[in-house]
């Protein structure tokens, strides 16, 4: 089976509760004055990171329930004056969404190259990886430590495996940035990191 037929045959519902689990983690400990702290990201502030995955997850929630396509679904994420809260409500959001949406529905996500539809196993495993690498971006602005464990270090390694890295799929207005090098004999959350645009060592 090769890994692309694995992914579309994967339920990874579950994974992506666990991995908003791992990012809820990193969020709560986010105190007011980290809020304008910048991240590995080098577009958003922590505030910019949070609001922008409460809007992934509006998103992906639309797009469960057939609704994907309008762009508004995906840039109206509001940290409110708490954003673990929202950060909360937009993951019970989406995971109510996802669990009871047919694994071969159609997902339409305008940020993702064509816009798809993507098959539903395989959107939901776009947004789980998001969540297990954000929860990194989140630990490392704020020197938390980030243990996602080796059930979810394991999946979200074959999901960035196919993540394109072609010039025209990373870098600025794409989901990624270009695949850094990892050194020989990197660990498993490096090599993660790496494949997905990220510096291991990176800090503020």
């Amino acid at each position: 089976m090769d890994l692309l037929t694995e992914l579309l045959t994967t339920d990874f519902r579950t994974l992506d509760r666990n991995a908003a689990d791992l990012y809820l983690a990193a969020v709560a400990q986010v105190k007011p004055d980290a809020l304008a702290l910048p991240t590995p990201c080098p577009d958003w502030t922590l505030h910019g990171l949070l609001r922008h995955q409460v809007s992934q997850d509006q998103g992906f929630a639309a797009a469960a329930r057939g609704d994907g396509a309008r762009l508004a679904n995906w840039h109206g994420g509001d940290l409110g004056d708490d954003p673990h809260a929202a950060a909360a409500a937009s993951l019970d959001l989406v995971t109510e969404a996802f669990a009871v949406t047919p694994l071969d529905a159609g997902f339409v996500l305008p940020e993702v190259r064509d816009g798809g539809p993507f098959p539903a196993a395989l959107a939901i495993s776009f947004h789980f990886v998001d969540l297990v690498v954000h929860a990194w971006d989140v630990a490392a602005t704020i020197g938390a430590p980030w243990e996602p464990g080796e059930e979810l270090l394991t999946a979200a390694l074959k999901v960035a495996a196919i993540v394109p890295t072609g010039a025209d799929d990373r870098g600025p207005g794409t989901s990624f940035a270009p695949v850094v090098p990892s050194s020989d004999g990197a660990s498993d959350q490096d090599r993660l990191l790496t494949l997905l645009g990220r510096s291991p060592s990176w800090n503020r």
